[in-house]
Protein backbone atom coordinates (compact mmCIF):
# COMPACT_ATOMS: atom_id res chain seq x y z
CA UNK A 1 0.00 0.00 0.00
CA UNK A 2 1.13 3.61 -0.86
CA UNK A 3 -0.21 6.78 0.68
CA UNK A 4 -0.03 10.18 0.54
CA UNK A 5 1.71 12.50 3.02
CA UNK A 6 -0.40 14.94 4.87
CA UNK A 7 0.64 18.36 4.15
CA UNK A 8 -0.13 19.86 7.60
CA UNK A 9 2.63 17.61 9.20
CA UNK A 10 5.82 19.33 9.85
CA UNK A 11 8.82 18.59 7.43
CA UNK A 12 9.59 18.64 4.14
CA UNK A 13 7.10 19.33 1.23
CA UNK A 14 5.22 16.79 0.62
CA UNK A 15 2.64 17.61 -1.85
CA UNK A 16 4.34 15.50 -5.20
CA UNK A 17 5.65 12.63 -2.24
CA UNK A 18 4.66 9.65 -2.20
CA UNK A 19 5.60 7.28 0.72
CA UNK A 20 5.66 3.73 1.68
CA UNK A 21 3.27 2.18 4.74
CA UNK A 22 6.17 1.58 6.50
CA UNK A 23 8.62 4.94 5.61
CA UNK A 24 5.02 6.68 6.82
CA UNK A 25 4.98 4.92 10.13
CA UNK A 26 8.87 5.77 10.84
CA UNK A 27 7.78 9.39 10.24
CA UNK A 28 5.04 9.21 12.59
CA UNK A 29 7.19 7.55 15.70
CA UNK A 30 9.26 10.76 14.50
CA UNK A 31 6.41 13.54 14.73
CA UNK A 32 4.98 11.61 18.26
CA UNK A 33 8.04 11.90 20.06
CA UNK A 34 8.33 16.31 18.82
CA UNK A 35 4.56 16.30 20.32
CA UNK A 36 6.23 15.76 23.66
CA UNK A 37 2.68 13.37 24.21
CA UNK A 38 2.31 12.93 28.09
CA UNK A 39 4.23 9.91 29.68
CA UNK A 40 2.64 7.45 32.15
CA UNK A 41 2.75 8.55 35.59
CA UNK A 42 4.56 5.52 38.02
CA UNK A 43 4.39 5.61 41.73
CA UNK A 44 8.12 6.69 42.31
CA UNK A 45 7.49 10.00 39.98
CA UNK A 46 9.05 8.60 37.11
CA UNK A 47 7.80 8.94 33.03
CA UNK A 48 8.50 5.70 30.72
CA UNK A 49 8.16 7.60 27.22
CA UNK A 50 8.48 4.52 25.28
CA UNK A 51 4.76 2.86 25.55
CA UNK A 52 2.77 6.77 25.04
CA UNK A 53 5.14 7.22 22.05
CA UNK A 54 4.66 3.48 20.77
CA UNK A 55 0.61 3.95 21.52
CA UNK A 56 0.88 7.27 19.80
CA UNK A 57 2.15 6.08 16.93
CA UNK A 58 -0.25 3.41 16.56
CA UNK A 59 -3.11 5.97 17.16
CA UNK A 60 -1.89 8.50 14.57
CA UNK A 61 -1.06 5.85 12.08
CA UNK A 62 -4.55 4.51 12.53
CA UNK A 63 -6.27 8.07 11.76
CA UNK A 64 -4.14 8.99 8.89
CA UNK A 65 -4.48 5.28 7.34
CA UNK A 66 -8.07 4.30 8.12
CA UNK A 67 -7.23 1.56 10.29
CA UNK A 68 -8.53 0.26 13.56
CA UNK A 69 -5.32 0.45 16.58
CA UNK A 70 -4.39 -3.15 17.12
CA UNK A 71 -5.81 -5.15 19.27
CA UNK A 72 -3.02 -5.66 21.76
CA UNK A 73 0.59 -4.93 20.96
CA UNK A 74 3.07 -7.67 20.65
CA UNK A 75 5.00 -9.20 24.07
CA UNK A 76 8.24 -8.51 24.82
CA UNK A 77 10.72 -11.42 25.14
CA UNK A 78 10.26 -10.33 28.93
CA UNK A 79 6.62 -10.38 28.48
CA UNK A 80 7.21 -13.74 27.08
CA UNK A 81 9.34 -15.94 29.60
CA UNK A 82 7.19 -14.74 32.41
CA UNK A 83 4.25 -16.55 30.46
CA UNK A 84 6.00 -19.36 29.80
CA UNK A 85 8.01 -19.72 33.12
CA UNK A 86 5.01 -19.07 34.96
CA UNK A 87 2.63 -21.15 33.73
CA UNK A 88 5.37 -24.03 33.49
CA UNK A 89 5.84 -24.24 37.26
CA UNK A 90 1.63 -24.03 37.81
CA UNK A 91 1.36 -26.91 35.70
CA UNK A 92 4.85 -28.49 37.22
CA UNK A 93 3.39 -28.46 41.08
CA UNK A 94 0.10 -29.27 39.59
CA UNK A 95 -1.59 -26.07 40.60
CA UNK A 96 -3.82 -26.25 38.22
CA UNK A 97 -4.93 -30.33 38.34
CA UNK A 98 -6.98 -29.58 41.62
CA UNK A 99 -8.86 -27.80 43.73
CA UNK A 100 -12.36 -26.09 42.56
CA UNK A 101 -10.77 -22.43 42.14
CA UNK A 102 -7.78 -21.23 40.20
CA UNK A 103 -7.27 -19.31 43.65
CA UNK A 104 -3.88 -20.76 45.08
CA UNK A 105 -2.42 -21.07 41.49
CA UNK A 106 -3.27 -17.23 40.73
CA UNK A 107 -1.49 -16.78 44.26
CA UNK A 108 1.64 -18.86 42.84
CA UNK A 109 1.63 -16.44 40.41
CA UNK A 110 1.69 -13.38 43.04
CA UNK A 111 4.97 -14.97 44.64
CA UNK A 112 6.71 -15.78 41.37
CA UNK A 113 5.84 -11.87 40.58
CA UNK A 114 7.27 -10.74 43.92
CA UNK A 115 9.75 -7.42 43.22
CA UNK A 116 8.11 -7.00 39.86
CA UNK A 117 7.41 -2.52 39.52
CA UNK A 118 4.30 -0.99 40.41
CA UNK A 119 3.23 1.58 37.94
CA UNK A 120 -0.29 3.30 37.47
CA UNK A 121 -2.20 4.36 34.91
CA UNK A 122 -1.32 1.46 32.44
CA UNK A 123 -4.80 1.05 30.97
CA UNK A 124 -4.66 5.47 30.30
CA UNK A 125 -1.91 5.31 28.11
CA UNK A 126 -4.00 4.80 24.65
CA UNK A 127 -6.36 7.84 25.75
CA UNK A 128 -3.13 9.66 26.92
CA UNK A 129 -1.61 9.27 24.08
CA UNK A 130 -4.51 10.88 21.60
CA UNK A 131 -6.74 7.67 21.03
CA UNK A 132 -10.08 8.16 20.90
CA UNK A 133 -12.40 7.13 23.57
CA UNK A 134 -14.91 6.44 22.03
CA UNK A 135 -13.60 3.69 19.63
CA UNK A 136 -12.53 0.27 20.60
CA UNK A 137 -9.45 0.75 23.16
CA UNK A 138 -6.20 -1.25 22.56
CA UNK A 139 -5.98 -4.45 25.45
CA UNK A 140 -3.38 -3.22 27.76
CA UNK A 141 -1.07 -6.39 28.49
CA UNK A 142 2.49 -6.35 30.50
CA UNK A 143 4.02 -9.10 32.97
CA UNK A 144 6.66 -7.01 33.77
CA UNK A 145 4.87 -4.11 35.86
CA UNK A 146 1.38 -3.95 37.69
CA UNK A 147 -1.04 -2.02 39.10
CA UNK A 148 -3.22 -3.30 42.10
CA UNK A 149 -6.05 -4.38 39.52
CA UNK A 150 -3.91 -5.67 36.71
CA UNK A 151 -1.52 -7.67 39.23
CA UNK A 152 -4.95 -9.87 39.99
CA UNK A 153 -6.27 -10.04 36.48
CA UNK A 154 -2.54 -11.03 35.02
CA UNK A 155 -2.45 -13.69 37.49
CA UNK A 156 -5.78 -15.30 37.41
CA UNK A 157 -5.27 -15.04 33.66
CA UNK A 158 -1.81 -17.10 33.77
CA UNK A 159 -3.74 -19.93 36.42
CA UNK A 160 -6.83 -20.31 33.56
CA UNK A 161 -3.93 -20.36 30.63
CA UNK A 162 -2.43 -23.10 32.41
CA UNK A 163 -5.59 -24.98 33.56
CA UNK A 164 -6.22 -25.26 29.48
CA UNK A 165 -4.69 -28.00 27.28
CA UNK A 166 -2.09 -26.57 24.98
CA UNK A 167 0.79 -24.71 24.69
CA UNK A 168 0.87 -21.06 26.89
CA UNK A 169 0.50 -18.68 24.33
CA UNK A 170 0.04 -14.65 24.25
CA UNK A 171 -3.33 -14.91 22.70
CA UNK A 172 -4.64 -17.40 25.02
CA UNK A 173 -3.77 -15.16 27.97
CA UNK A 174 -4.58 -11.87 26.34
CA UNK A 175 -8.58 -13.61 25.79
CA UNK A 176 -8.82 -14.73 29.51
CA UNK A 177 -7.65 -10.78 30.27
CA UNK A 178 -10.39 -9.36 28.33
CA UNK A 179 -12.96 -11.15 29.26
CA UNK A 180 -12.07 -10.24 33.00
CA UNK A 181 -11.16 -6.52 32.11
CA UNK A 182 -14.56 -5.65 30.39
CA UNK A 183 -18.57 -5.66 30.62
CA UNK A 184 -19.94 -8.78 29.34
CA UNK A 185 -16.78 -10.00 28.55
CA UNK A 186 -16.43 -7.42 25.32
CA UNK A 187 -13.91 -4.62 24.84
CA UNK A 188 -15.31 -1.65 23.33
CA UNK A 189 -14.15 2.31 24.23
CA UNK A 190 -13.36 3.39 27.52
CA UNK A 191 -16.62 2.47 28.69
CA UNK A 192 -16.73 -1.00 28.27
CA UNK A 193 -14.06 -1.08 30.83
CA UNK A 194 -15.15 -1.66 34.59
CA UNK A 195 -13.88 0.93 36.16
CA UNK A 196 -15.27 0.68 39.58
CA UNK A 197 -13.47 -2.67 41.03
CA UNK A 198 -16.89 -3.65 43.14
CA UNK A 199 -18.60 -3.78 39.23
CA UNK A 200 -15.68 -5.77 38.50
CA UNK A 201 -16.51 -8.54 40.69
CA UNK A 202 -20.54 -8.59 40.09
CA UNK A 203 -19.87 -8.48 36.52
CA UNK A 204 -17.30 -11.60 36.89
CA UNK A 205 -19.62 -13.11 39.28
CA UNK A 206 -22.48 -12.51 36.62
CA UNK A 207 -20.48 -14.74 34.27
CA UNK A 208 -19.20 -17.80 36.66
CA UNK A 209 -15.43 -16.02 36.83
CA UNK A 210 -15.64 -15.52 40.34
CA UNK A 211 -18.10 -15.93 43.52
CA UNK A 212 -19.26 -13.42 45.49
CA UNK A 213 -18.86 -14.21 49.45
CA UNK A 214 -19.48 -11.12 51.40
CA UNK A 215 -23.33 -11.84 51.92
CA UNK A 216 -22.62 -15.22 53.24
CA UNK A 217 -20.04 -13.82 55.63
CA UNK A 218 -22.10 -11.79 57.41
CA UNK A 219 -21.19 -8.70 55.15
CA UNK A 220 -23.18 -5.00 55.71
CA UNK A 221 -24.79 -3.26 52.47
CA UNK A 222 -23.40 -0.09 51.47
CA UNK A 223 -25.68 1.05 49.39
CA UNK A 224 -24.26 4.68 48.50
CA UNK A 225 -24.16 5.71 45.22
CA UNK A 226 -20.67 5.56 43.42
CA UNK A 227 -20.35 9.07 41.55
CA UNK A 228 -16.81 9.52 41.98
CA UNK A 229 -16.11 9.28 38.50
CA UNK A 230 -18.37 12.15 37.01
CA UNK A 231 -17.45 14.39 40.12
CA UNK A 232 -14.09 14.05 39.47
CA UNK A 233 -13.38 14.09 35.23
CA UNK A 234 -10.11 15.83 35.28
CA UNK A 235 -8.36 12.58 36.90
CA UNK A 236 -9.64 10.61 33.69
CA UNK A 237 -8.73 11.69 30.28
CA UNK A 238 -11.55 9.61 28.45
CA UNK A 239 -14.52 12.17 30.29
CA UNK A 240 -13.09 14.98 28.24
CA UNK A 241 -15.23 13.64 25.36
CA UNK A 242 -18.80 14.97 26.78
CA UNK A 243 -20.40 11.66 25.33
CA UNK A 244 -18.38 9.27 27.48
CA UNK A 245 -18.57 11.51 30.63
CA UNK A 246 -22.91 10.97 30.21
CA UNK A 247 -22.14 7.24 29.36
CA UNK A 248 -19.99 6.92 32.71
CA UNK A 249 -22.90 9.53 34.38
CA UNK A 250 -25.55 6.08 33.22
CA UNK A 251 -23.29 3.19 34.15
CA UNK A 252 -23.12 4.74 37.57
CA UNK A 253 -26.47 5.27 38.31
CA UNK A 254 -27.33 1.91 37.06
CA UNK A 255 -24.95 0.71 39.86
CA UNK A 256 -27.39 2.62 42.48
CA UNK A 257 -29.43 -0.99 42.84
CA UNK A 258 -26.41 -3.60 43.35
CA UNK A 259 -25.54 -3.45 47.16
CA UNK A 260 -21.44 -3.94 47.73
CA UNK A 261 -21.66 -6.39 50.38
CA UNK A 262 -18.78 -5.16 52.98
CA UNK A 263 -17.15 -7.51 55.95
CA UNK A 264 -15.98 -4.75 58.66
CA UNK A 265 -12.87 -4.09 59.61
CA UNK A 266 -13.38 -5.00 63.07
CA UNK A 267 -15.20 -8.38 62.28
CA UNK A 268 -12.17 -9.60 59.59
CA UNK A 269 -10.85 -11.32 62.09
CA UNK A 270 -13.85 -13.48 63.04
CA UNK A 271 -14.09 -14.22 59.10
CA UNK A 272 -10.71 -15.29 58.69
CA UNK A 273 -10.95 -18.85 58.98
CA UNK A 274 -13.20 -19.02 55.60
CA UNK A 275 -11.16 -16.75 53.77
CA UNK A 276 -8.35 -18.86 51.29
CA UNK A 277 -5.16 -18.06 50.03
CA UNK A 278 -5.84 -16.62 46.25
CA UNK A 279 -9.51 -15.06 47.51
CA UNK A 280 -9.69 -11.43 45.67
CA UNK A 281 -9.80 -9.14 48.44
CA UNK A 282 -11.22 -5.08 47.88
CA UNK A 283 -10.36 -2.64 50.27
CA UNK A 284 -13.54 -0.90 50.68
CA UNK A 285 -13.62 3.25 51.41
CA UNK A 286 -15.85 6.11 52.97
CA UNK A 287 -14.64 8.32 50.17
CA UNK A 288 -17.93 9.74 49.02
CA UNK A 289 -18.53 8.54 45.67
CA UNK A 290 -16.25 5.67 45.89
CA UNK A 291 -16.45 1.75 46.56
CA UNK A 292 -13.14 0.72 47.11
CA UNK A 293 -9.12 2.04 46.71
CA UNK A 294 -7.17 -1.28 46.52
CA UNK A 295 -7.61 -4.99 45.17
CA UNK A 296 -5.61 -8.26 46.03
CA UNK A 297 -5.18 -11.99 47.37
CA UNK A 298 -5.10 -13.17 50.95
CA UNK A 299 -2.34 -15.00 51.02
CA UNK A 300 -1.76 -17.75 53.82
CA UNK A 301 1.44 -17.67 54.97
CA UNK A 302 3.37 -20.85 56.43
CA UNK A 303 2.48 -20.63 59.68
CA UNK A 304 -0.97 -19.96 58.46
CA UNK A 305 -1.21 -15.96 58.85
CA UNK A 306 -3.37 -14.33 56.71
CA UNK A 307 -1.41 -11.58 54.84
CA UNK A 308 -1.92 -9.27 51.52
CA UNK A 309 -0.60 -10.20 48.37
CA UNK A 310 -0.58 -6.56 46.07
CA UNK A 311 0.90 -4.42 44.35
CA UNK A 312 0.81 -1.80 46.37
CA UNK A 313 1.51 1.90 45.23
CA UNK A 314 3.24 2.74 48.64
CA UNK A 315 5.95 -0.32 48.02
CA UNK A 316 6.58 0.13 44.39
CA UNK A 317 6.72 -3.69 44.02
CA UNK A 318 4.94 -7.11 44.39
CA UNK A 319 5.12 -8.18 47.48
CA UNK A 320 3.10 -10.38 50.75
CA UNK A 321 2.86 -7.71 53.48
CA UNK A 322 4.20 -8.18 56.85
CA UNK A 323 1.22 -7.26 58.64
CA UNK A 324 -1.68 -9.35 59.30
CA UNK A 325 -4.70 -8.95 57.06
CA UNK A 326 -6.51 -7.15 59.79
CA UNK A 327 -3.78 -5.14 60.77
CA UNK A 328 -3.24 -4.02 57.19
CA UNK A 329 -6.96 -2.88 56.99
CA UNK A 330 -7.26 -1.13 60.30
CA UNK A 331 -3.87 0.94 59.35
CA UNK A 332 -5.93 2.34 55.57
CA UNK A 333 -7.30 6.11 56.15
CA UNK A 334 -10.96 5.87 55.42
CA UNK A 335 -11.06 2.37 55.34
CA UNK A 336 -14.76 0.38 56.17
CA UNK A 337 -13.66 -3.36 55.17
CA UNK A 338 -13.15 -5.65 52.86
CA UNK A 339 -15.70 -7.28 49.85
CA UNK A 340 -14.20 -10.97 48.95
CA UNK A 341 -14.80 -12.90 46.06
CA UNK A 342 -13.65 -16.30 45.49
CA UNK A 343 -12.04 -17.03 41.55
CA UNK A 344 -13.59 -19.62 39.76
CA UNK A 345 -11.97 -21.39 37.09
CA UNK A 346 -15.51 -20.09 34.51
Amino acid sequence: MRVRTLDHLPGPATDSMTLSRRDLLRQIAGYATMLALPAPVTACGRGDRGDAAEMATDTLASRILGEPPPAYPAPTVEDERRLLDWTATLRRERLVDVNDSPGEAAARVGELARGTPYEAFTLEEYTRAGGSPSRTEPLTLHLDRFDCVSLVEACLAIARVAHHDGDPTWDAFAHEMERMRYRGGTRGGDVSRLHYFSEWIDDNAQRGLVRVLGEELGGQPDTRPLRFMSSNPDAYPALAVPEVLEAIREIERSLDDHPRWVIPTERIREVEPHLRTGDILAFATAIEGLDVTHAAFAYQDAAGTLRVLHAPLSGGVVEVTRSTLPEYVAAIRSSTGILVARPLWG
